[in-house]
């Protein structure tokens, strides 16, 4: 048997060297070009409302007008939601003392009960816990302190993306159109198809889930109005907020909402809210949100529940957030460059040759 030749032994090792080096720079600076890839899907997602101010003012003004409005929402989200639960968090730690007098008299009347607490004494435990935990609420204040801490620590990232994004829209086309240039005229013109496809497809997904997140706060509201539960309209935009996270976002939301459910009547409301949150997220989940994204994004509903759940098992809740317009995008280029007859890569179209301009008569030869 013929042994390869030392070049090419040399050449296998240095390519396997280079690609070692490669991911392992691509490894150490994982955090920025998280922030590059964050920027970029931001910048396609508000690239639709800013060119669309654009034809009525100048870029950069239209920027500028997207961006406080961008700021504005998650502002005017922690107004309404966060006063009510400190207020009524503070309101419940005030109380738990007389709770555990209700529950130790429970106990009392229960003669099972009355045997389990004299063996354990269940009761005094929780009364003095009960006791103490006004006394608490300074400990809880140094935990939000810490919170608050790495919520500053974590602004240098959303300014940077921020940043990066402002770049990309106020550019617009200008990079993408540069480095099209660059390549030979066929090619050119399927990167842009396809490029402009994925953008769209981006675009319609971010559309779709402000939709689907719509529909999951006014349904909450009307269950929870329906119910009489206390705050029911910021229970419902935490509800609209955490559907923005396919397939795990409403369980989250319906586990914190069930929790408050069981201070106002448990458990026949709780009950109650237990049974329309399953059959709601089911029916979200899996005629909603795929039917929807069909509309938007143009992928299966099939290939949308497999795409969210493999994202969300590899990358967690970012993962499950990017995975129908990843899963868009690869729809979009395995169309463009694959032919699913032969699977095999589509050579780009040949260059149409210009025409050929008509030939002008010739003059008729002089009488003799």
């Amino acid at each position: 048997m013929r042994e390869p030749p030392a070049r090419t032994i040399v050449r296998i090792v240095l390519i396997i060297v280079a690609v070692a080096i490669c991911l392992y720079l691509i490894y150490q600076v994982r955090r920025p070009v998280t922030w590059l890839f964050i920027s970029a899907f931001l910048a396609i997602a508000l690239a639709g409302p800013v060119n669309r101010l654009t034809a009525y003012m100048r870029r950069g003004i239209a920027i500028t007008i997207v961006y406080v409005g961008l700021l504005l929402v998650p502002i005017a989200l922690i107004a309404l939601i966060v006063p009510p639960f400190i207020t009524e968090g503070n309101r419940f730690a005030e109380n738990v003392p007389e709770y555990s007098r209700e529950v130790t008299q429970f106990v009392e009347r229960n003669e099972r009960l009355r045997e389990l607490n004299e063996d354990y004494d269940i009761t005094q435990t929780l009364q003095d816990e009960a006791d103490q935990l006004p006394s608490k609420l300074g400990g809880a204040a140094t935990t939000l302190r810490d919170v608050g801490i790495g919520i500053v620590n974590s602004l240098f990232a959303l300014i940077t993306i921020l940043v990066l994004t402002a770049f990309m829209l106020g550019s617009g086309r200008q990079w993408v159109d540069q480095a099209l240039r660059l390549r030979p005229p066929e090619q050119r013109e399927r990167l842009e198809r396809s490029l402009d496809r994925i953008a769209g497809a981006v675009s319609g997904y971010v559309a779709g889930a402000m939709f689907i997140a719509v529909i999951a706060g006014v349904a909450t509201y009307i269950m929870l109005t329906i119910l009489g539960v206390p705050f029911a309209g910021p229970l419902a935009v935490i509800a609209g907020l955490f559907s923005l996270i396919p397939l795990v976002g409403a369980t989250i939301a319906a586990v914190l909402i069930g929790v408050v459910t069981v201070f106002e009547d448990f458990p026949t409301i709780t009950i109650i809210w237990t049974i329309w949150a399953i059959v709601y997220q089911q029916f979200e989940n899996h005629v909603i949100q795929p039917q929807v994204q069909k509309r938007t994004v143009h992928v299966h509903p099939f290939v949308t529940i497999v795409a969210v759940l493999l994202g969300s098992t590899l990358w967690g809740v970012m993962g499950a957030l990017v995975a129908i317009p990843v899963a868009a995008s690869i729809q979009i280029l395995l169309r463009e460059y694959l032919d699913p007859r032969t699977l095999s890569l589509r050579e780009p179209p040949p260059p149409e040759d210009p025409p050929t301009p008509p030939m002008a008569p010739a003059d008729d030869p002089a009488p003799a």
